[in-house]
């Protein structure tokens, strides 16, 4: 398929036009162009492997790669992790990034960091070896790469319409109601570089239908989009990190607890739980919430609720917990972790915008 003018589409020789084009195709997996690339399997591929590996290299320090990691740890594969930055999760709470790397770690899972791949050498026996600037590593039946994901807009004619592109592919210059730098042409989801996630394309789509369809010009809402990592043990999290809070506001009070949970006590199992409130000193509204445990994804989805809402630390210590529960350390954390003073808020900054940023 390929565009031939802002109105127009040709499938298979077959031209289509109509009023408006929307371009949602989505990503694909990136693999860098090294020596042995074409050795190497993806995420994709890795689902169809015919039996569990003994053992595999997973190159990257991403949420697809962690949770692969977890996947084939869980199958009591050897699972090494290659990651070129010192710390997995890159943008993520360093406090979180932290938890779940020493929990990784626990469960048998490898951690290779500051090592970046520089090529795949392939043995007589079949096996794999992994070169990086660190070292090999031999006898892995699989390396898997895990190295992000690429739009899917290769060979659509973009360009020629006069759609503006990133150096990745991505389409940008996208405005508020996800219409391109050409009038007719809409962008929505993973080919866009605003926040890749399903339920985000999906609050997009249905945004511009109400723009195109109902007479409703609708602008996605980006406030406060939970999100999550489904690794071992998965995280969950909404709203600002610790880093983020402290460069905006300056002024934040941080709540943190770091815990056996009891159904882990009374099965002797070593499984912690770590959880995290940021909360504006000035305001007293809860910033960002985070976890790191059991079920987090599931918890956090619906305090997110109480995030975007704009609720305070008061709402949180006045809402009774359900006993025995993790959750409940969420309204049951009372005193600050510590309080960062450090660094004054950003001159100008009103109440109104501390509480946009929790989605009031």
């Amino acid at each position: 398929m390929q565009i031939v003018d802002p109105h127009t589409v040709d499938v298979d020789g077959k031209l289509y036009s109509a009023r408006h084009i929307l371009i949602s195709v989505g990503g694909r997996p990136f693999i860098p162009d090294i020596p042995g690339s074409e050795y190497v399997i993806d995420s994709d591929a890795a689902l169809d492997l015919p039996s569990k590996p003994k053992k595999i290299a997973i190159v990257g320090g991403g949420y697809i790669a962690l949770e692969f990691a977890g996947i084939f740890n869980g199958l009591k594969s050897d699972v090494h992790v290659f990651i070129r930055q010192k710390k997995v999760l890159r943008g993520f709470d360093e406090e979180i990034r932290d938890f779940v790397a020493e929990q990784m770690s626990l469960r048998g899972i490898e951690l290779h960091t500051e090592e970046s791949p520089q090529a795949i050498i392939k043995s007589a026996d079949g096996s794999l070896s992994l070169k990086t600037n660190k070292g090999t590593v031999e006898g892995f039946p699989h390396v898997m790469f895990a190295t992000g994901r690429r739009p899917n807009t290769k060979n659509l004619g973009l360009e020629s319409v006069g759609v503006k592109m990133t150096n990745n592919g991505a389409i940008e210059a996208v405005d508020e109601y996800s219409c391109t730098s050409v009038p007719s042409i809409w962008a929505v989801g993973d080919v866009t570089d605003r926040i890749n996630l399903t339920p985000v394309a999906l609050m997009e789509g249905g945004a511009l239908a109400k723009t195109l369809f109902q007479n409703e010009p609708t602008k996605p809402d980006y406030r406060a989009v939970p999100s999550a990592v489904f690794s071992q043990p998965p995280i969950g999290q909404v709203g600002l990190t610790e880093e983020q809070a402290t460069k905006e506001y300056g002024d934040i009070d941080v709540f943190t607890a770091n815990f056996r949970p009891l159904k882990a006590t009374l099965s002797g199992l070593p499984d912690r739980v770590f959880m995290k409130l940021i909360v504006c000193a000035k305001t007293n509204n809860v910033l960002g919430l985070n976890m790191c445990g059991e079920d987090s994804p599931e918890i956090v989805q619906g305090f997110a609720v109480a995030i975007k809402a704009g609720l305070t630390k008061e709402d949180f210590d006045s809402t009774v917990g359900i006993h025995p529960t993790a959750a409940e350390e969420f309204v049951t954390m009372r005193t600050p972790t510590r309080k960062i003073r450090e660094h004054p808020p950003a001159e100008g900054k009103t109440d109104h915008d501390v509480k946009a940023a929790a989605g009031v």
